[in-house]
């Protein structure tokens, strides 16, 4: 079976068209930097590979433009549509509705909808994603994978708030968690890398960074508690997204300030993070001008790092010990200078970094501790695409 992966972030496009159970990658590619004058393109197959610069305007260009390559009389992989058996979707949020992987139909697609104000640069994304799938693939089976799934393992001491019960009860007011298809890829070949050295798997944290940034506390292969909250908002510093804040500085900036709270929500999610602080939302260019002496970039990159640092803290702590972290997607797999941010006078915890392994740019899993770190400390390259075909097909098959 052919199976289109589209994974919609909230700047970015990544795809791959798999051979399932093989395991083949036929192609694969991504898309950034969306809604900028600058969007990067790419597209890579055994025989062809592509690089271009130029505007993607919104997620639906996008998808056009992954279409448009797939169906390339030189380049393409693919002759017609209908030789994409399924299309799987990365969605972010699946609230109390899903807890597993589902078959996309209208009632689906308006239950994702109806989460949209639960995460606003997300589930938008991916339902454009579905809509625009089921225009071009009209002859695949549409399917859907949850961010919120791996999570629901999540003790009620974790996922609950201290807010009234009938809150949970009634309207369903908790911690969902998200970016869980990478966080249980990550784990997952975490374990396994660490088992074929015969050390310890207990207790791992893992950190996706990415545009989006979250920290997973694990133990035994299962999520026990996630800096994700009731929406993918909350936790560490993010592109656009503030993460923690204070919740006295909404009412404030209500109140006082006179912000509408569509306002407010607009500041704290599209215009803080990174981009509040530096004018820049992606890391690469923050990094580059924090080198040219900016120090509000400088300063970010130190925020950022030290806001990971107090959750490996308190997460070293509700596991009850700490056998390795992990650093993964776009930003944990190749930002070394935010590595070394975070495991700097980190020597209680056990966290002690080998600064030449930290400098080599690889795509295998590796770890990059001294050899006699008590904390092993890893990089594992996320794939979500292939967690994602993997769910998809063995529904389908079942």
């Amino acid at each position: 079976m052919k199976i289109l992966i589209i994974n919609s972030g909230s700047s970015s496009i990544k795809y791959q068209l798999m051979v399932m159970p093989a395991n083949e990658v036929i192609c694969s590619g991504m898309i950034d930097r969306i809604g900028l004058e600058s969007s990067n393109v790419t597209f890579k197959s055994a025989s062809n590979s592509l690089a271009e610069t130029l505007p993607i305007q919104n997620h639906k260009v996008g998808l056009q433009k992954v279409a448009q390559m797939l169906l390339d009389a030189e380049k393409g992989v693919i002759r017609s549509t209908s030789e994409i058996g399924a299309v799987g979707h990365r969605v972010v949020h699946g609230g109390s509705s899903f807890t597993d992987t589902v078959k996309i139909d209208e009632k689906v697609k308006a239950k994702i909808k109806q989460l949209f104000d639960l995460a606003p640069l997300h589930n938008p994304a991916n339902l454009e994603g579905i809509n625009v799938a089921e225009e071009i693939f009209d002859n695949a089976a549409q399917v859907a994978v949850f961010d919120t799934a791996f999570h629901q393992t999540m003790p009620e001491v974790a996922y609950k708030f201290a807010i009234p019960n009938k809150l949970l009860t009634e309207n369903r007011i908790r911690v969902y968690g998200f970016h869980g298809t990478s966080h249980k890829y990550v784990s997952e070949q975490a374990i396994e890398f660490l088992r074929e050295k015969n050390l310890p798997t207990q207790n791992i944290i893992t950190i996706h960074l990415g545009n989006g940034c979250s920290i997973t506390a694990i133990k035994n292969g299962k999520s026990i508690d996630h800096s994700f909250g009731f929406g993918p908002t909350n936790g560490l510093i993010m592109g656009t997204r503030a993460g923690d804040v204070d919740q006295s500085v909404i009412f404030y900036m209500q109140n006082s300030l006179g912000f509408s709270l569509e306002e407010i929500n607009t500041i704290l999610q599209k215009e803080s993070g990174m981009l509040g602080l530096t004018g820049f939302s992606d890391l690469r260019d923050i990094e580059a001008e924090a080198e040219k002496g900016n120090k509000d970039c400088q300063l970010a990159l130190f925020m950022n790092a030290y806001r990971i640092k107090k959750f490996i803290g308190s997460y070293t702590a509700a596991l009850n010990g700490l056998d390795a972290i992990v650093f993964t997607a776009g930003i944990g797999e190749n930002s070394s200078h935010i590595r070394k941010l975070v495991c700097t006078d980190m020597d209680f915890f056990g966290i002690d970094l080998d600064l030449e392994q930290n400098e080599i740019r690889s795509k295998e899993n590796r770890a990059i501790n001294t050899p006699d770190s008590k904390v092993k400390i890893l990089v594992i390259p996320t794939d979500e695409e292939f967690e994602i075909a993997n769910q998809v097909y063995h529904l389908l098959r079942d």
